[in-house]
């Protein structure tokens, strides 16, 4: 990444380095080796001031220049000692999103925490009712940003990406969290070292499968519960639904025998958080 120069800084030519090296990290290689990423849109960045998170470069297009509205993220930008660049129009629309895009975006610096220690995780994470999701094999971006904000809403603890799921920082994930990837911690695991975690567990390790004997919601579940959900095509593999202690299904009136991903995940999130939630 090059580095800050004065601020702000007038970009016209898409040959630009800094210009370039963020069109890059639409490829996950890029954003692995680099270990940043794209997001995009004054609310989701004001959501990431708010959380502690500091840009690396800010853009700003024409019309977020001028807009009142992106005054502190320049500021949020200036005190971070970030990169600012205002790009012309042409810029912006090679940067942005083909669809809706946004005027203002920044590169920011991703976070992965360690696995949370299975025998502290009621005391470490939110107390008694603390509650972990595993995601296994996940493929659709998108179904990952809209579960990363859900998690965010019930207050889950954080999430364990198993295996070869998908980049929760591609830009596809990230807008559909809406924010949300800047509040909940994302922690990478491969199988063994999962299946270790949840051998270990203090609370249950719950799932859902086409085994499952259990309606999800006349089940209970003993705190802190880590949630597991399998891949949107072929669910949880073998071993890991057998690290699971308990096992339920979600009935369905229809001819379909599963659901979205990103729904079953919401529905099995609130029923676990049920009697914690209040309005």
């Amino acid at each position: 990444m090059p580095p800050p120069s004065e601020l702000p800084r007038r970009i016209t030519s898409l040959q630009n380095e800094s210009v370039k090296f963020i069109r890059a990290l639409d490829m996950r290689k890029a954003r692995r080796e680099s270990g940043l990423f794209v997001a995009e849109g004054a609310s989701v960045l004001l959501t990431a001031r708010e959380h502690g998170w500091a840009p690396k470069t800010l853009v700003l297009g024409p019309e977020a220049v001028a807009n009142a509205a992106t005054r502190s993220l320049t500021a949020w930008a200036q005190s971070s000692q970030a990169e600012i660049l205002d790009v012309a129009a042409p810029v912006l629309e090679k940067l942005a999103a083909k669809e809706n895009p946004q005027s203002v975006m920044a590169v920011l610096s991703q976070r992965w925490l360690e696995a949370p220690d299975p025998t502290k995780a009621d005391s470490a994470y939110r107390g008694r009712d603390a509650l972990w999701l595993a995601l296994e094999e996940v493929r659709d971006p998108g179904n990952l940003g809209t579960i990363i904000r859900t998690a965010d809403a019930v207050g889950a603890a954080g999430i364990i990406l198993v295996g070869q799921t998908c980049d929760p920082y591609s830009r596809e994930a990230v807008r559909a969290s809406m924010g949300s990837i800047f509040a909940v911690p994302l922690v990478r695991l491969e199988q063994a070292a999962f299946l270790a975690l949840a051998g270990g567990w203090t609370g249950d390790v719950a799932g859902t499968h086409l085994s499952g004997k259990l309606d999800y919601r006349a089940a209970s579940y003993k705190a802190p519960v880590l949630l597991v959900m399998g891949s949107e095509g072929s669910g949880m593999s073998e071993a890991t639904a057998a690290a699971c202690n308990k096992l339920v299904r979600i009935p369905m009136a229809g001819r379909l025998d599963s659901l979205n991903l990103a729904v079953a995940t919401a529905l099995m999130l609130y029923e676990i958080r049920r009697p914690g939630l209040k309005l």
